[in-house]
């Protein structure tokens, strides 16, 4: 993405060994948050593998430009090292406004580019690439910590409710990665909280995790002070197929 079309006050680079790698990771999230500076830092610079101290460091300076806030994600551990080395020189002012994510490169940038794009702020799009690294594989302990809060706080999550609607998926291909991202990014703009069958419906990772297919029924449930409003543009979105029937 070119600085020139972002609008995201967070910007995302990717730093690999790679520079391939980290375009195509550029490419894959810029289609699910094209008003995100996505930045590629890959490849030694001299077209093999390896990382640059150059590369990183021009793209975490066009990342920063106009006040932006930016986060790294990386592929292996010499990658972040070379992060930090550019962010040891840079100036302090700048460097406060970056954060290295503990994420899986691939997973992380685009939950976090789909949180940056939906309006998050630094803390949040970081908090969501590092999440990333937990939503295809969780834990026996997290399953059972998500369990006990659901049972000790049904009784007031029934009383915060705004409301339910079960509404079908009509898009042929089912809930891929393009409406997932859709869905996530209109989510993230309400002050509410919704999940779609359960799974917490600003997660582009987590929608995407269902595997819901076409003309499968969906749940969506939403509270907070803007849950109906979230509500109605969930199901309005939904049923209007995300603009592919």
């Amino acid at each position: 993405m070119s600085e020139a079309g972002a609008v995201a006050r967070v910007a995302l680079v990717l730093v690999s060994h790679s520079e391939q790698l980290a375009r195509g990771v550029v490419e894959l999230a810029a289609q699910m948050a094209p008003q995100v500076l996505l930045l590629p830092a890959g490849g030694d610079g001299s077209g093999g593998l390896g990382t640059s101290y150059e590369r990183v460091e021009d793209a975490l300076a066009r990342a920063t430009q106009d006040g932006r806030s930016a986060v790294v994600l990386t592929d292996l551990g010499s990658a972040v090292l070379t992060t930090e080395s550019v962010l040891d020189l840079a100036e302090p002012e700048v460097a406060a406004r970056v954060r290295i994510a503990d994420a899986p490169l691939v997973e992380g940038a685009v939950a976090a580019a789909v949180t940056a794009h939906g309006g998050g702020d630094l803390d949040a799009v970081l908090a969501s690439a590092e999440h990333a690294g937990s939503t295809f594989a969780p834990s026996a302990a997290q399953a059972t910590a998500g369990t006990s809060a659901a049972q000790a706080g049904g009784a007031q999550a029934d009383e915060a409710l705004e409301g339910m609607a079960v509404v079908t998926l009509r898009n042929p291909l089912g809930l891929h990665a393009r409406p997932a991202a859709m869905l996530a990014r209109m989510v993230a703009g309400f002050d509410a909280a919704v999940t779609v069958d359960g799974v917490n419906a600003a997660s582009v990772l987590e929608l995407m995790k269902l595997g819901a297919t076409g003309g499968q029924e969906l749940t969506v449930r939403a509270s907070g002070p803007e849950g109906r409003a979230a509500l109605d543009a969930v199901v309005e979105a939904i049923e209007g197929g995300f603009g592919e029937v």
